[in-house]
């Protein structure tokens, strides 16, 4: 079964009420399909958007469970084996036993825990937006382990790895993604307000 937005966007909604859980599985639906154009998977952005939106769909009721319990919420809408993996193993190495393979998976992997930094960057500008965000800047709070502390460190740079990317290409890339679909993501969001 393949998913619409408005479909997976639905499907998130049933087990996510916060809008700082929706916001995150949008800007991640976003960052994936311009990674999917970017890297040459156009034909599948679809798909890679899809996995992007959903990929925290079970962290706000089941935070324990989060990367298990997925499984059997995506089972149950009917998903396929393939999209339930990509999921799943975004979480490898914390909450998973599942090591990103395919390269969406990898940039899931790696992409997920970098969103986080960046808004929680862009947060702190005056416009509060990562459109005037440069890299430099990313760079510095990147490098301040104090700063978003719950944002991995780690796991960036182990998906910069698995990616086989050096680190300011990752943060280059995810930056630019975030800063093409910041706008979408706010007129989608202010529905909810």
């Amino acid at each position: 079964m393949e998913l619409n937005h408005e479909q997976a966007f639905s499907l998130l909604q049933t087990y996510n009420k916060d809008s700082f859980h929706l916001r995150h599985g949008l800007t991640v639906e976003g960052v994936m399909r311009w990674y999917a154009n970017e890297l040459g998977y156009g034909d599948q952005a679809d798909f890679w958007a899809a996995v992007g939106l959903l990929h925290d769909i079970d962290f706000e009721q089941w935070p324990d469970e989060h990367c298990s319990k997925c499984r059997e919420l995506l089972r149950d809408a009917g998903l396929s084996e393939e999209f339930i993996r990509a999921v799943a193993c975004h979480g490898w190495s914390l909450c998973s036993e599942l090591k990103p393979e395919h390269e969406m998976e990898k940039v899931l992997f790696a992409a997920d825990e970098l969103t986080g930094l960046i808004g929680a960057a862009a947060l702190m500008r005056p416009s509060k937006s990562t459109k005037d965000m440069e890299l430099k800047s990313l760079k510095k709070k990147f490098k301040d382990k104090k700063f978003a502390a719950g944002c991995s460190r780690d796991v960036i740079l182990q998906g910069a790895e698995l990616l086989g990317w050096e680190l300011d290409v990752l943060l280059e890339r995810t930056l630019a993604a975030m800063q093409a679909c910041e706008d979408s993501i706010n007129q989608e969001m202010s529905s909810f307000s």
